[in-house]
């Protein structure tokens, strides 16, 4: 983390998944607006496990609940799922030719390194963690392609999400991947080497388009506002068709832990709890209950004051049973009180770009 460069923009810091990352540059809810107006350039916490050898793809591929890609400069949205098809971690799988990288949540690198390295018999396999070794940089906004362009030395910005290109900035090496907009917003990724992040980052900020720098605090309201499930809030434990992540499942490929689950689940269609969208007259903390009358049908996963709507918004899972009510009438518990609850179509706010991960459900 290049921790002086945020000080001189006056950040405030944080822990999450035993990782320091920028909580805020102060007013975050303006960053927000900025970020919806323009371009925001945010230091991600990511945990990265390398994966080399020439059987680095089958291996990976195994494991994973989507196909990994054979070709070099393309990446997918994967999960690793636990014998029951609780998520265990998401991540995204970028085949670079000689080896795979994998961007897990912060705390999931080191373990799942470990795990997988205790995994490899006569396979040609070497895994490490390597979270260390890289910089990288979310770049979102409806003007990123033009900041991303302007300083890009290289084939031009990728277009496909999940694609990536190689090239430079502030003659640093570097990959810029399309993102699969996870803020609603047009949205990529910078990778370079750690040595070269300061410099990196100062060419983001200073070097192009008029650019604000965001923290994570930001980044959360960001992501809710385009309906997109996270890790540690949303996804942990939950079952993949439950949380309508259907971006990060291939059908078609062979067995993987937690394959059956996932089939059964599908096969008896809709779910029994899904994940919505709610908007009400406070914002709840995580875990509230939502109710139906006197019954308790779900829970709060993360709820804030929406910088784009001036109002409380909330993800939630909820029973299915109940949300097939053309207008179910929903109340959350905030303060010992009972809200008024609506479900809401997500997004809730529309972009520049459409998360990839909107909740999405058979029929």
């Amino acid at each position: 983390m290049i921790r002086g460069r945020h000080a001189d923009y006056g950040a405030e810091f944080e822990t999450r998944g035993g990782r320091d990352v920028v909580a805020h540059y102060g007013r975050p809810e303006r960053t927000h607006l900025a970020v919806r107006n323009g371009v925001g350039v945010i230091e991600m916490g990511y945990g990265v496990v390398v994966v080399e050898g020439s059987d680095a793809v089958d291996f990976v591929d195994n494991a994973v609940s989507n196909r990994v890609p054979a070709a070099d400069g393309e990446g997918c949205y994967a999960l690793l799922l636990d014998p029951q098809g609780g998520i265990e971690t998401d991540l995204y799988v970028y085949n670079a030719g000689e080896r795979l990288l994998c961007f897990t949540p912060p705390d999931r690198a080191d373990p799942l390194a470990a795990d997988w390295s205790e995994k490899v018999f006569i396979q040609d396999v070497s895994i490490r963690d390597a979270s260390d070794e890289f910089g990288v940089f979310g770049v979102h906004g409806p003007t990123a392609t033009e900041t991303v362009a302007t300083l890009f030395a290289g084939s031009g910005a990728p277009e496909e999400p999940l694609t990536f290109a190689r090239g430079a900035i502030a003659d640093a090496g570097v990959t810029v991947v399309s993102a699969d907009d996870p803020t609603g917003e047009t949205g990529y990724e910078v990778i370079c080497r750690a040595d070269d992040a300061d410099d990196v980052w100062d060419s983001l900020l200073t070097r192009g388009t008029p650019t604000t720098p965001v923290g994570y605090r930001t980044w959360d309201t960001l992501t809710l506002e385009a309906g997109t499930p996270l890790f540690d809030t949303e996804l942990a434990g939950r079952i993949p068709n439950v949380a309508g992540v259907r971006n990060a499942l291939d059908f078609d490929k062979g067995c993987y832990v937690g394959q059956e689950v996932v089939s059964r689940v599908e096969n008896q269609g809709r779910p029994s709890k899904r994940l919505v969208g709610l908007e009400l007259d406070a914002v709840p903390d995580s875990g509230a209950a939502v109710m139906a009358g006197d019954a308790h049908v779900g829970d709060v996963t993360r709820g804030a004051e929406s910088p784009s709507l001036s109002r409380p918004i909330a993800l939630a899972y909820a029973e299915s049973g109940v949300l097939d009510d053309s207008d179910p009438s929903l109340t959350v518990r905030v303060d010992g009180d009972e809200v008024d609850a609506t479900v809401t179509s997500l997004p809730f706010v529309e972009g520049s770009g459409r998360s990839a991960r909107l909740p999405r459900y058979s029929d």
